[in-house]
């Protein structure tokens, strides 16, 4: 990428008030006739998000364009082809591009954080035109355009946006147009897919709450916006309201804290229609305040946005409450990789938590096509990791916390070193070489993995364990208060060892693929002396300090233990899940590990009756009680259908749904052999409770399924692969077949 990737184009802004969305224009006289043109590319980018238009008609179907990145060291640009655009029509070319607040000027965090990249937002464009003669002409911001407040009168992530249809019947007052200094050394190109309009929902009901409000229902818990055509008399306000869930027969809007979520639409009085695409919202149920006349299911849709993602991966069973909660993994991770992967995307926050992707990678990457998604998001953390406070990876990314405003009574835990949150640099990167096997982005992301090991190295102490500096723990254990989420049952420090253990096991696996010999022994080294302190200090004939669920679960799925002390410790987990009555003991560090754990020590029938429990906490129970999506709390909603009293609830966050793994690979049967699946083993473990399922996941290679059945009979087994592909089928009696591609059915008796 050349530093000129925009040419001359300057960045401009407009003397504005900050609520409003500027537009900017130029009608520009093209130097041949438009039949002359046979290329034009439209390359642009912000402070802040914009929409570009020629001729009056979009530019891309992309929204929020540039997204979020790391600003201060990764601003990508975004190249459309606009040929067809500007070669029809006649006489100048006309260019409007309209610029909203975005993240760059989102106030964006919680406990009134107000986190902002710059107090000013700006755009910068380059409409680049090629003629038939091969002259090439450039048409660029500067501060000879023209701007304008636009119909949108407000516009905020977090709070919504207000749209005023009778502006776009009347000439704006000009507002001055000032040329912005913006450092084009950190322009790249658009790496990251774009965020784009997917599925549409219609109303499933519409009705009046108890108090008298208009209240709708779109069945599923989504993210994106409304869209609506609406006649009414002029000046006539719409409010639409957003929430995931009810409480009382009304809007539970208290789970989004500052959020306001509302969308304000005035009409011009003829046909307007609304769509907020400087916003999003995270929502099933929406209340309408102030509709002409009456509201009826073909008045409003709900629009579904996202990050583009190819749907890879597909499970069903005979047990539908588990296909359910798949379904709810699936959607949680839609509406969560929103140009970054979010925590949730409803209330203030909606931030890059680390430690909810290093719990979830592995589960997206087998649902989703998510190579282009993860690897931008890595190359932000290597920025931001790069340039952090010792160099640590920061607890979100991109890292706008570093400019939150927060009161004095309220205190973040200390920026260092953090197991989990600070091993997505290495565990994200694990899943991506294990979906897609691509060994020149698996080198890209190993400088990330370096900072991360060596600024955890400075918290290790002389008894060769992570047991100095801040944890956050098995975050969200379910026994923990609801006001201290980090309260767990787990050591932290036996979370923190077992966690460095596998960070450095896979660094140093990762050095020897790429060529670091030198690191590959310093990093195997660490690992060795690492799971040595581990099983001094923490095991004591299998038994586990702090002995719970979460601590026997990572030190067993990281293979920290000795054989002899791993069976034990697999014995104890097993007592402890079911004394607990099979319900769900685990946190965010836990959770995606527990059912692995017991299922590689030879308790099956307790994973399984682990993922079936349906009494809370369980993976069963939200989806008992109506969820479309995975919680952040195991009862963000209480049994009697209120919303969980902790500050901290959201009902669309994917970290307590990364089972999934274990269910496509262990359930389903589906399991990489080798990175990217270049071989694969089908080995489905059946279990109590499921009689059948069925599994396919699209990898580079081509389509995988494995369909299996149990009867009186026996064990079906029904497996297709592409052409040439190894596999290794693993029947549940320990019959082991070897297989290239094709289409197989194999068969055990009891």
């Amino acid at each position: 990428m050349t530093l000129d990737a925009l040419g001359n184009a300057h960045f401009i802004t407009a003397r504005a008030d900050r609520h409003v969305a500027p537009r900017f224009w130029i009608e520009a006289d093209l130097d041949h006739p438009r039949s002359d043109v046979v290329g034009a590319v439209l390359r642009a980018t912000a402070h802040g998000v914009y929409e570009a238009r020629i001729d009056g008609r979009p530019v891309s179907d992309s929204v929020l364009d540039p997204g979020w990145t790391a600003y201060e060291w990764r601003l990508p640009y975004q190249e459309h082809d606009v040929r067809d655009l500007v070669a029809t029509g006649s006489g100048a070319v006309r260019l409007d591009l309209v610029l909203g607040n975005g993240w760059y000027r989102g106030d964006l965090a919680f406990a009134g954080a107000n986190a902002n990249y710059g107090d000013v937002i700006s755009v910068a464009a380059v409409l680049e035109v090629t003629y038939r003669d091969g002259s090439v002409q450039r048409i660029i911001t500067d501060a000879n355009w023209s701007a304008a407040a636009s119909d949108t009168t407000r516009n905020s992530l977090y709070n919504g946006q207000t749209i005023d249809a009778r502006r776009r019947h009347v000439t704006a007052p000009p507002l001055e147009v000032l040329e912005v200094d913006v450092e084009r050394g950190r322009l790249v190109p658009q790496s990251g897919p774009p965020v784009l309009r997917h599925e549409t929902f219609q109303p499933t009901a519409i009705w009046t709450s108890p108090t008298g409000r208009t209240l709708v229902d779109f069945g599923q818990n989504l993210v994106g916006w409304l869209r609506l055509t609406v006649k009414g008399p002029e000046g006539t306000q719409i409010e639409i309201r957003h929430a995931e869930v009810l409480e009382d027969g009304e809007l539970g809007t208290r789970p989004l804290r500052a959020a306001e979520a509302r969308d304000v639409f005035i009409l011009s009085g003829g046909v307007d229609t609304f769509e907020p695409t400087l916003t999003f919202h995270g929502f099933r149920y929406v209340e309408v305040r102030g509709w002409p006349g009456d509201l009826s299911p073909d008045s409003l849709e709900a629009v579904v946005v996202h990050s583009e993602m190819r749907r890879t991966g597909h499970f069903s069973c005979s047990e539908p409450l588990v296909n359910q909660l798949i379904h709810n993994s699936v959607w949680g991770q839609k509406g969560n990789f929103l140009s970054v992967p979010t925590d949730c995307p409803q209330r203030d926050e909606r931030l890059g938590w680390t430690g909810d992707l290093a719990a979830y990678a592995a589960s997206a990457c087998f649902q989703f096509d998510s190579a282009d998604f993860l690897d931008n998001w890595l190359a932000d953390l290597l920025a931001e990791t790069a340039h952090s406070p010792d160099r640590a990876v920061p607890l979100v990314v991109p890292d706008a916390l570093k400019y939150a405003t927060f009161p004095e009574d309220f205190e973040m835990p200390p920026w260092t070193a953090t197991a989990v949150w600070g091993d997505a640099a290495i565990w994200v990167p694990q899943a991506l070489w294990t979906a897609y096997g691509d060994a020149d982005r698996l080198a890209s992301h190993y400088p990330a993995m370096k900072l991360h090991l060596a600024s955890v190295q400075r918290y290790i102490s002389p008894t060769g364990l992570w047991d100095l500096g801040h944890q956050l723990g098995d975050w969200l254990d379910p026994d923990a208060p609801p006001d201290q989420p980090a309260d767990a049952k787990a050591d932290p420090h036996v979370v923190a060892t077992t966690c460095l253990y596998r960070s450095a096991t896979f660094a140093a696996e990762v050095a020897g693929i790429i060529g670091e010999s030198e690191d590959a022994t310093r990093w195997t080294q660490l690992a060795e002396r690492t799971r040595a302190a581990f099983n001094e200090h923490y095991v004591d004939g299998g038994i586990i300090k702090s002995d719970c669920a979460t601590v026997y679960a990572l030190a067993i799925a990281f293979g920290v233990l000795d054989d002899e002390d791993r069976g034990r410790a697999g014995d104890r987990l097993a007592a402890i899940v079911r004394d607990a009555g099979h319900r769900v003991t685990t946190g965010f560090a836990g959770t995606p590990f527990v059912t692995w754990a017991l299922s590689e020590t030879g308790h099956v029938d307790d994973a399984y009756a682990l993922l079936l429990e349906k009494e809370c906490p369980s993976w069963l129970y939200p989806v008992t009680m109506g969820a479309t999506t995975v919680w952040e709390r195991w009862d963000s909603m209480l049994p009697d259908g209120t919303i969980n009293p902790g500050e901290m609830t959201s009902f669309n966050h994917y970290a307590l749904g990364a089972v999934a793994d274990w269910i496509y690979q262990v359930v389903g049967g589906i399991r990489p052999a080798a990175a990217g699946y270049t071989r694969v083993r089908i080995q489905p473990v059946p279990g109590p409770g499921i009689t059948w399922a069925e599994t396919s996941y699209e990898c580079r290679h081509g389509m995988i399924s494995a369909a299996w059945h149990t009867d009186d009979g026996g064990f079906t087994l029904d497996v297709a692969l592409p052409d040439g592909l190894h596999a290794e089928i693993v029947l549940p009696d320990g019959r082991v077949e070897q297989v290239v591609g094709g289409v197989h059915r194999l068969t055990t008796a009891h």
